[in-house]
């Protein structure tokens, strides 16, 4: 069975994924904690990795069975089609979540075009292309993951 994306409506992804489970539906919504300040305190909160997505698992003949939850809007197409998501991508986004919390980045001088190998952290194992570099950031290009990663200097 194939991994598709789910495109919800905005702050809806932990319902739906909640909803998609009790059709039974397999789904995968990755959450990370952060450090949300009000004007009185701080608050650790678990907000979605992917902010309007949820990932599912079922036949392609089933794929519209997504739509019984209220907060799907449409699947994510690519080409034309509906977008999949292969088991191993899946795989990384669950392992690098799993990992600790923060993880130990060395900086070296990279130059904008440089393709890099991650050797840590939640996308060890992937290659990069520096597309940015900046006083305070890294820009990197994920080809194989198709999206683009921000790694701030500490």
């Amino acid at each position: 069975m194939n991994w598709y994306v789910v495109y919800t409506k905005p702050k809806w992804e932990k319902k739906v994924a909640e909803q998609l489970k009790k059709f039974g539906i397999e789904c995968y919504c990755p959450l990370i904690t952060v450090v949300r300040q009000w004007s009185d305190r701080k608050k650790k909160v678990e907000v979605p990795l992917f902010n309007s997505y949820v990932f599912v698992q079922l036949p392609d003949t089933d794929r519209n069975l997504v739509f019984q939850s209220v907060g799907v809007v449409r699947y994510l197409f690519w080409l034309g089609k509906p977008a999949i998501v292969r088991d191993e991508e899946i795989n990384i986004i669950k392992k690098g979540l799993d990992g600790p919390d923060s993880c130990e980045v060395s900086v070296v001088p990279f130059q904008v075009g440089d393709k890099i190998a991650l050797d840590s952290g939640p996308f060890s194992t992937q290659t990069a292309i520096v597309q940015e570099v900046n006083n305070t950031h890294y820009v990197l290009v994920l080809e194989s993951l198709g999206c683009v990663l921000k790694m701030k200097y500490k």
